[in-house]
C-alpha cells in the first residue's frame, strides 16, 4: 500500500501512515481548525468583505492608467478638454488610498482573528493536557509537551498571522487581475492563462517537495527540543554520570539534522524563485511581443498595452506570496497534525457521567476482585482483593516491582482498574464525584514537588482558602514550622523553581504539611520518607502518629522504621498479599517479613 511520510497520532513521530491515515490525521487537523475559527465567522466575514473591496480598490489601477492614456490624454491634446484626465486622476487617487487604508483595516481585523485563535488554542491545548489521565504523562515525554505548546503553536501562528493572508491576498488579487486583462484584452488574457500551465507544474512541484521537507523538519525540531529539555531537566544526573561530552555529540549530531533538513528547504526555494522569474519574464515578454504587432497594425492601442504589461506583472507579484504560504503550510500542517493529535487523546481515567457525591468520607477502602497491568500488558495486581477499614494505618512491604506503588495509584485513581473495582466508603471511584475523590484521598511521593512561589502557597495547595495560621499548624504538627522561620521571608519565601532553595528533606516536609492541612480521610505515603534524614524522620514519626490517627492511611516504605507505626503491614509480592498482620506479629514469626526485619536491625549496628 502506498504511505506517506506524516507528523503521528498523540505526538509520535512517525513515517509509515498509509494514504488513507494521512487523510484521517488531515481531516482531524481541518476539524481542530474549523472548531477554532467557527466562533469567529462574523469577524471572517468582515476581513473577507474588506479584502475583497480592497483588492478591486487595487486593481483597477492600470485599467484607469489605460483609459488615461487613450481617451483622457487625447482629449486634452486635440479639445483641451481636461475633465476626463482630473476624473481620471481622482479616481485613481481615490482608489489607491481607499485600497491602502482598506488594506490596513484588514490586516488590524486579519491579526485580531489570528490572536484570537492562538489563545484559545493555547488554552485548550493546555487545559487538555492538564486533564488527561497519568498514563498518557508517563508514556508522553515532557520535551514532545512543551513542544506542541511553543514551537508548534509558533509555526501555526505563522500560517495564520503571515502565510494565510498572503494565500488569500495573493489568490483573490491574481484572480482579480486576470478577469480584469481579459475583460481588457481578452488575446493578452489567453496568453496569461496559457502560462499558467507551467506555473502550476512548478508549483505542484515545489509543494510537494516541500511537504516531505517540512515534515522532516518538524520531526527533528522535536527530537532537539526533546534533547534539550531532558537534559537540561536531569542536569544533576548528567553532572553525576559526567555525561556531558555525550550529551555534546547527540545534541551536535540531531542539531546538524536539522540544520541539513533547513538547508534542503532553502535549496527549494533556490530553485523554485528563479523558475518563477522566468515564468513570468516569458510571459510578458510574449503579451508585450504579440501587443506591439497588434499596436504597429491599429488593432490594439498604446494604453492597452500599457495596462496588458502592468497585469501581467502583477499577476506574477503576488506568486511568491502564495509561496512563501506553502513554506509556511508544510511547517504549521505539520504542526497542526501533532497538536490535533494531543487533543484527540482521551483521559483512561474519565470523569463519571452521573458522579455520586461523598460530601463526609470515612475512609473505608476495598479492593474487590481487582486485576489490573499497564497498557494492557503484563498483569501487575492479578485477582487482588483487600479491605482497609476506616482509620487503619497499613503498610505495604515487597521488593520493586511487587505492585505497591501500583495498588496506591489505584486507590489515588490515578488508574482505574482493568477488571473488579475500588471503593471508598462503599461507592466506587469510577463513580466518585471528582471534587469529593480529591478532597478524600491525597498521595504523597518521594518526589515533593514545590511549585513556583511562597513556602505558604505550596502547603496551601490543597487548600487554597486556609489562612496563615492553619498553614502555621499544619507545619509545626510535621515538624516543618522550624526551618520555615529561619527562611529569609519566613512562610512568605519563595522557593523557585521545583524548591530549589530548600533541601530535598525540607522539600518533603512541606509536602507533609501540605497533605496535613488538605486533611484527607485516606492518606498515602509512596516512599514518601526516603528524602528524610535519620534525624528528620524521626521529628516526624510523633507528628505522623497523631495525624494519622482516625484516617485511613497507606504507608508505602522501605525504611522499617516508618513501617513501625502502622496497624498492619502487608507483605507483597508479584502482586499478591503473602503475609498480612501486625507488625509486631510479623517481627515475632519467621516469615518474609521477619527477616527483613532482621536485616534491617543487623544495619543498624
Amino acid at each position: 500500500m502506498t504511505t506517506a511520510t506524516v507528523t503521528g497520532t498523540s505526538g509520535e513521530d512517525r513515517s509509515d501512515y498509509t494514504r488513507e491515515e494521512s487523510r484521517q490525521i488531515r481531516r482531524r487537523s481541518l476539524r481542530l481548525l474549523g472548531s477554532l475559527v467557527s466562533p469567529l465567522r462574523w469577524q471572517l466575514v468582515l476581513a473577507a468583505a474588506v479584502l475583497v473591496v480592497s483588492t478591486i480598490l487595487r486593481v483597477i489601477g492600470p485599467a484607469l492608467i489605460a483609459y488615461g492614456i487613450d481617451t483622457a490624454l487625447p482629449a486634452v491634446v486635440e479639445e483641451a478638454d481636461w475633465m476626463p484626465t482630473i476624473m481620471v486622476v481622482a479616481v485613481y487617487l481615490v482608489s489607491a488610498f481607499g485600497g491602502a487604508a482598506l488594506i490596513g483595516w484588514y490586516v488590524l481585523v486579519a491579526a485580531r482573528l489570528t490572536q484570537a485563535v492562538m489563545l484559545a488554542l493555547r488554552k485548550r491545548i493546555f487545559l487538555h493536557t492538564q486533564r488527561l489521565s497519568l498514563e498518557f504523562h508517563e508514556s508522553y515525554t515532557s520535551g514532545r509537551i512543551i513542544s506542541r505548546q511553543t514551537s508548534d503553536l509558533d509555526s501555526i501562528r505563522e500560517l495564520l498571522d503571515g502565510g494565510l493572508n498572503e494565500l488569500v491576498s495573493g489568490l483573490l488579487y491574481g484572480g482579480f487581475t486576470l478577469v480584469a486583462l481579459l475583460l481588457l484584452d481578452w488575446q493578452s488574457g489567453v496568453i496569461l492563462v496559457v502560462m499558467g500551465i507551467p506555473l502550476l507544474l512548478l508549483m505542484r512541484w515545489f509543494y510537494l517537495r516541500s511537504q516531505l521537507a517540512y515534515r522532516q523538519s518538524r520531526v527533528v525540531s522535536a527530537k532537539v527540543i526533546v534533547h534539550f529539555v531532558e537534559t537540561m531537566t536531569g542536569i544533576r544526573a548528567v553532572k553525576a554520570f559526567r555525561k556531558e561530552p555525550r550529551n555534546d555529540d547527540e545534541f551536535g549530531e540531531l542539531s546538524g539534522q536539522y540544520r541539513d533538513v533547513n538547508l534542503r528547504s532553502i535549496r527549494l526555494f533556490g530553485t523554485f524563485e528563479p523558475g518563477l522569474m522566468a515564468v513570468s519574464a516569458f510571459s510578458l515578454a510574449l503579451v508585450l511581443l504579440w501587443g506591439g504587432f497588434r499596436v504597429a497594425t491599429g488593432a490594439l492601442e498604446v494604453g492597452v498595452l500599457l495596462a496588458a504589461v502592468l497585469y501581467v506583472r502583477n499577476f506574477f507579484s503576488p506568486i511568491g506570496e502564495v509561496a512563501f504560504f506553502l513554506n509556511s503550510y508544510q511547517s504549521a500542517t505539520a504542526a497542526l497534525e501533532k497538536v490535533s493529535g494531543v487533543l484527540e487523546e482521551e483521559p483512561t481515567v474519565p470523569d463519571p457521567v452521573n458522579p455520586v457525591d461523598l460530601w463526609t468520607a470515612r475512609g473505608h477502602v476495598h479492593f474487590d476482585g481487582v486485576t489490573f497491568g499497564y497498557n494492557g500488558e503484563r498483569t501487575v495486581l492479578p485477582d487482588f482483593t483487600l479491605d482497609i477499614p476506616a482509620g487503619q494505618t497499613i503498610a505495604l512491604v515487597g521488593t520493586t516491582g511487587a505492585g505497591k506503588s501500583t495498588l496506591a495509584k489505584l486507590v489515588s485513581r490515578f488508574y482505574d482498574p482493568t477488571v473488579g473495582r475500588v471503593t471508598l466508603d462503599g461507592v466506587d471511584l469510577r463513580s466518585l464525584h471528582p471534587k469529593d475523590l480529591r478532597r478524600a484521598i491525597v498521595m504523597v511521593t518521594q518526589e515533593a514537588y514545590l511549585f513556583s512561589g511562597s513556602v505558604a502557597d505550596n502547603i496551601a495547595l490543597g487548600k487554597p482558602d486556609a489562612t496563615l495560621e492553619e498553614i502555621k499548624a499544619a507545619a509545626r504538627a510535621v515538624g516543618a514550622d522550624s526551618f520555615i522561620e529561619q527562611l529569609p521571608d519566613g512562610y512568605g519565601t519563595d522557593v523557585n523553581k521545583r524548591g530549589g532553595r530548600v533541601s530535598a528533606g525540607q522539600r518533603q516536609l512541606i509536602s507533609f504539611a501540605r497533605a496535613f492541612l488538605a486533611d484527607p480521610a485516606v492518606l498515602i505515603l509512596d516512599e514518601a520518607t526516603a528524602s528524610l534524614d535519620i534525624p528528620s524522620e524521626r521529628l516526624i514519626q510523633d507528628a505522623l502518629q497523631t495525624l494519622l490517627a482516625d484516617r485511613t492511611a497507606i504507608i508505602i516504605a522501605h525504611r522499617l522504621s516508618t513501617v513501625a507505626i502502622a496497624d498492619r503491614v502487608l507483605v507483597m509480592e508479584y502482586g499478591r498479599i503473602v503475609e498480612d498482620d501486625s507488625p509486631a506479629h510479623l517481627i515475632g514469626g519467621t516469615g518474609k517479613f521477619a527477616r527483613l526485619h532482621a536485616a534491617w536491625r543487623e544495619s543498624l549496628v
